[in-house]
């Protein structure tokens, strides 16, 4: 807990909605009181992965598919012409899950909304007022069918989301490898905006990246099979809502909870028997060994078991 909170950015938790002009409709600011403390991704990813045992994750792996061998067992199969025997399988591999298919027929598909992502860096020297109108925290504008939301990351790093309702047609009509030209075409659809919003757009310093929107059925579900399970967006993928990551880290947390409670079930039910087993070696120890030895050794010979 105590890595966690260095890694958390103070203050992010402040929450503001824009009109389309500018013009503030409802803010928060963070108290330090939320119950929703911010960490970035990659500060979170480092700090847990640095925890494990080195070794434990094998990078360069790239999983191509997954077969049953019967028994709770499964093959992984690698890109590069390896393969894995696995007793437990969970797949946690995001939205195009190669491990899904083996449980479940279900197919992502596109909601009807996408993200334009975009960066402003130092953006409180370069760009005050789109620092302004973001603030401390994050910064949600919507209008029907679009929206604009960003927040601060490290720094004044803003990170913005340009969200539109359109087919995936219509984003293909965007040349996407001409950054200029594709961020201008996007900025198009919110003409008439305040400038400090659209500046996210216009005036970005990435190249503004497409994020279409896929999700599994409703209600996702899969029969139980020996030796597997999904977590995360390859089992429940959602539209982005702000809690993907969250429920995976929280799906990972309780499956370790119920494998370990499992493991424990195990453990104490082998004590069990091992005490047992202790209990009649130590008797025999004393019977083989004891002033009644030998009748004690002819009611183990299976001839002499009757007579006894």
């Amino acid at each position: 807990m105590e890595e966690f909170r260095a890694i958390v950015l103070e203050g992010r938790q402040a929450i503001r909605a824009l009109g389309s002009d500018g013009a503030v409709l409802f803010e928060k600011a963070d108290n330090g009181m939320g119950g929703r403390p911010e960490a970035q991704r990659a500060d979170l990813r480092r700090m847990l992965l640095d925890a494990l045992p080195e070794g434990t994750v094998r990078w360069g792996r790239k999983v191509t598919g997954a077969r049953s061998l019967g028994s709770g067992r499964h093959e992984v199969i690698f890109a590069d012409g390896g393969s894995v025997t696995t007793s437990l399988l969970v797949g946690a591999d995001g939205a195009w899950s190669r491990v899904r298919p083996l449980l479940s027929e279900a197919v992502p598909e596109y909601v009807g909304t996408s993200f334009v992502e975009t960066y402003l860096f130092d953006a409180d020297t370069r760009h005050p007022a789109v620092a302004k109108a973001v603030g401390g925290g994050s910064m949600f504008a919507h209008a029907s069918g679009k929206a604009i939301t960003a927040h601060r990351e490290h720094g004044d790093t803003l990170h913005a989301y340009v969200e539109l309702t359109r087919p995936l047609e219509w984003f293909d009509g965007i040349d996407f490898s001409d950054p200029p030209a594709a961020a201008t075409r996007v900025a198009a659809e919110f003409d008439g905006w305040a400038p400090e919003l659209t500046a996210l757009i216009s005036d970005t310093d990435t190249p503004p990246v497409l994020r279409p929107h896929y999700a599994l059925p409703d209600g996702h579900r899969w029969d139980r099979t020996p030796g597997m399970t999904l977590v995360g967006d390859a089992a429940h993928l959602l539209a982005p809502n702000g809690e993907g990551a969250s429920l995976a880290m929280y799906d990972g947390a309780e499956l370790g909870k119920a494998l370990a409670a499992h493991l424990d079930e195990y453990e104490q039910a082998m004590f069990t028997r091992m005490s047992q087993a202790d209990d009649e070696t130590a008797m025999h120890l004393k019977e083989m060994f004891g002033d009644t030895a030998y009748e004690s050794l002819l009611t183990l010979i299976p001839e002499h078991q009757q007579d006894h």
